[in-house]
């Protein structure tokens, strides 16, 4: 008899911590993989705020490029890569053995940023993704801000 209610009550208590399980935890928003010479980000963006679009961040650390592409979920199709030379943007050279470093961030609801920091020099950028200014239906990369996170360096 003693069974029966130690059993409804181990199976309520194993159903609240279940749930209280599922209703804590949220998706990941924004997702950052390195592999040799690439670093990959993803985070949403708000280029068309009427379709559901995720911003794909490549970052080719050898030859100093950003590549930046949206993913339409709900067509499933990529747009262009937009380019953007990130030496000349941190003002670094190779040959300073420049080391980048990224990751998204979410700053209004369904548009993210991307944070790119490049170690050796001490720069911290700032950048988004935007609709073409041709009107096509491509994306660009925005810079937006451009610091320096160590005292002394410019």
């Amino acid at each position: 008899m003693r069974t029966f209610p130690t059993l409804i009550c181990g199976i309520s208590l194993g159903v609240l911590a279940t749930a209280g399980f599922h209703f804590c935890s949220r998706p990941a928003q924004a997702a950052n993989d390195r592999s040799e010479n690439y670093i990959i980000c993803t985070g949403m963006s708000g280029v068309n705020p009427r379709s559901p679009l995720d911003g794909v961040w490549l970052l080719d650390h050898k030859q100093g490029k950003l590549m930046a592409t949206l993913v339409d979920r709900s067509a499933g199709k990529v747009t262009g890569f937009a380019e953007m030379d990130l030496l000349r943007v941190f003002g670094v050279s190779p040959s300073q053995g420049v080391n980048f470093v990224m990751t998204t961030g979410t700053i209004t609801p369904g548009q993210s940023a991307l944070y790119l920091v490049e170690t050796t020099s001490g720069k911290f950028g700032v950048f988004t993704l935007g609709p073409t200014t041709d009107g096509s239906s491509g994306v660009t990369i925005m810079q937006h801000d451009m610091t320096n996170f160590r005292k002394g360096r410019g």
